[in-house]
This record gives structure tokens, sequence and C-alpha cells, in this order.
């Protein structure tokens, strides 16, 4: 048996933590690691407290027919990628790779045309995160080099596919 590469081992891992997401529309996990170590993990779902979209069994957004990437603010859910970044202290942060790895929540199946929403950029960016590596098949993965998003303003705005 052909031993697993590191970049699809960790985003098998991000595969694993999204099963503990609760939203309706898409599951997303997140894990954060620096130097070959997990320094995070991530899912999204509700603040700490608060009713999963899953258990009200509604999903705002949806109800207001919203498309992806449009009124954030309305979601119940705290993003796969915030919980990673809330759950690790900034100097492990600098200089991270964020794997990330998103399935549809209503059909199960990997979805690999995601990236991460404008609010999460910005947390990105902020934590000093350089690297996102994103699933697109259970073998292929792309990886966004963070800096493009500092040196490209217009990526911190409303983008269709990004998010939730």
């Amino acid at each position: 048996m052909e031993r697993r590469d590191k970049t699809n081992y960790y985003l098998d891992i991000a595969e694993a933590v999204l099963g503990r997401s609760t939203c309706l529309r898409r599951k997303f996990g997140a894990i954060i690691v620096k130097q070959d170590e997990i320094i995070s993990t991530g899912y999204a779902g509700a603040p700490r407290g608060r009713k999963n979209c899953c258990d009200l069994n509604i999903c705002r957004r949806e109800e207001l027919h919203l498309p992806k990437g449009q009124r954030y603010e309305l979601c119940r859910s705290v993003h796969a990628e915030a919980n990673a970044i809330i759950s690790a202290s900034r100097a492990d942060l600098m200089g991270a790779t964020l794997y990330l790895a998103c399935h549809d929540a209503k059909t199960g199946l990997l979805d690999g045309a995601v990236e991460p929403c404008s609010m999460c950029k910005r947390l990105i960016i902020n934590a000093g995160i350089e690297m996102v590596v994103i699933r697109q098949t259970p073998n292929e993965y792309r990886r966004i080099c963070v800096s493009e998003w500092i040196d490209d303003d217009d990526t911190l705005g409303m983008d269709p596919n990004a998010g939730y």
C-alpha cells in the first residue's frame, strides 16, 4: 500500500472534521497546521450554547433564497475557518497553513469549487496564515497563497463561489 502524501493526509483530517458541521447548506471542516503539527481544527456550527441549524431544521439564508456569498450576517454558524482561528494563538498561526474541505450538506458529495468567504479571508490574513489548501477531489487540491488576497484587494468583495 502506498503511503498517503502529507497534503492529502491533512485534507483527510479536515474532511473528517466537517462531519461535526451543523450547517444545512454545506459542511466545512478546517485544520491549521504549522511545521507538521496540527494547531487547531474547526467546523461550521452555531456559537457555543446556541441552537444549531440542523437542530432547528431551518436555514434562514435558504428560507430567503439567498445565493452563496451574500448576507452572512443572517447565518447562525461560525465558519469552520473562523472556529479554527479562534481556537489557536496568533503566535501559532503565523506562517501556518489552513486546510479546508467541504461537502454539500444535502448530497454529502465533496464540493471542491469553494474558497473562504470574504469575512474568513480577512481573519486568515490577520491571523498571519500563509497558505490555504482546498480539497477539490479525493486526491487533488488547490493552493492559495494568502499574499494574493493582500495584493488583490478585490478578492475581499463578495464572491458567489465562496463560503456557505
